[in-house]
């Protein structure tokens, strides 16, 4: 923990800020900027990791250590820096097209590590970089550059991957709700262990409005679900509606319509060690449901560099020290004269 108590204005970088006027990424970036004092971190502790796409400009706009990698690999530089560094908090910042396209291998695998690292995933549903052609998570039919007819392939579910892998800490939120954004990622900054941040982005440019129907103020309260750990899963401007769990499937019901009560209502649970109804809520989608935003499960499990440490320090002490030119010439090396 830092004795210096740290300002927004020292995590911002002197480069110039060069995403498209209007685009989601300054909300996000100003939010992790003013968010960066408050975690009790040195600033020379945080490292920012990105592969390719506009969200992996990042790096250069943080006032931190940083790495701009190459297409869907950052999570394998970001790993091996957490495990060579445990110290550090490591970030790592991605689309939807460098982290699931490209990059869905190292997703997989980086889940179920349960690496010590912060995911910020910005899903516009658009590859905007390269100007507008469809990404994993576009939706059936959407029309582009590339799919000028509309997109045959189902999109992924990046919340419903992330369960299926494993993941200790996994949550969505939206560009421009700042305060709730800045919740969530304050709690999965204070996880241990992998921490997945799904941000619906909005890209003005190749992909404008994709999650208006939403995210408007005069529909938000209608059309998302806000999960609050250990309180009734209630949405709607007056908190009327709710989800009741029937025959193992959600629903969308009304307080006091058929003797409906607030005890039917489905109490949210992000420590389950169950995911069942975490991957369930992950299903849920407007217009047959409310999206559900913020934290959908936060569970406890060793990290993949505790581990590591600790078994080499195992080996250690049952072998001793090793001696790395004894390895790397090994038991059949041969000599060419």
């Amino acid at each position: 923990m830092s004795d210096v108590a740290l300002t927004k204005e020292e995590f911002v970088s002197d480069q110039e800020v060069r995403w498209c006027p209007g685009c989601g990424d300054y909300a996000i970036l100003s939010t992790v900027q003013r968010l960066a004092p408050k975690l009790g971190i040195p600033r020379e502790n945080f490292v920012f990791v990105s592969g390719i796409g506009c969200s992996s400009r990042f790096p250069y706009y943080m006032n931190t250590y940083g790495f701009h990698t190459i297409h869907g690999r950052a999570l394998t530089i970001a790993t091996g820096l957490a495990c060579a560094r445990p110290e550090l908090s490591v970030w790592v910042v991605t689309g939807d097209g460098d982290c699931l396209s490209i990059g869905g291998n190292h997703f997989i695998h980086c889940m179920r590590r349960n690496v010590n690292l912060n995911v910020l995933m910005f899903n516009n549903r658009i590859y905007g970089l390269t100007k507008g052609q469809y990404s994993p998570t576009s939706e059936l039919g959407k029309k582009t550059k590339s799919t000028p007819y509309g997109s045959i392939e189902q999109p992924i579910n990046a919340i419903s991957m992330a369960l299926a892998c494993e993941a200790t800490f996994i949550a969505r939120s939206f560009d421009v709700h700042t305060v709730h954004l800045s919740e969530v990622l304050q709690k999965g900054a204070e996880h241990k262990g992998i921490s997945f941040v799904e941000i619906y982005q909005n890209c003005n440019i190749f992909n404008d409005g994709a999650f208006k129907p939403i995210t408007e103020r005069d529909v938000r309260d209608e059309r998302i679900l806000e999960l609050k750990h250990g309180e009734p899963m209630l949405f709607g401007p007056e908190k009327k509606k709710g989800i009741q769990l029937v025959d193992n499937a959600p629903k969308v019901v009304t307080l006091g319509e058929n003797g409906i009560t607030e005890k039917d209502i489905l109490v949210h649970d992000e420590t389950g060690s169950n995911p069942a109804i975490a991957y369930m809520l992950s299903r849920m989608d407007y217009p047959e449901f409310p999206v559900p935003m913020g934290i959908f499960r936060s569970v406890s499990r060793p990290t993949y560099e505790q581990m590591l440490s600790d078994q080499v320090e195992s080996v250690k002490t049952q072998k001793g020290q090793g001696d790395l030119m004894k390895l790397l010439k090994g038991s059949e090396t041969w000599e060419v004269k």
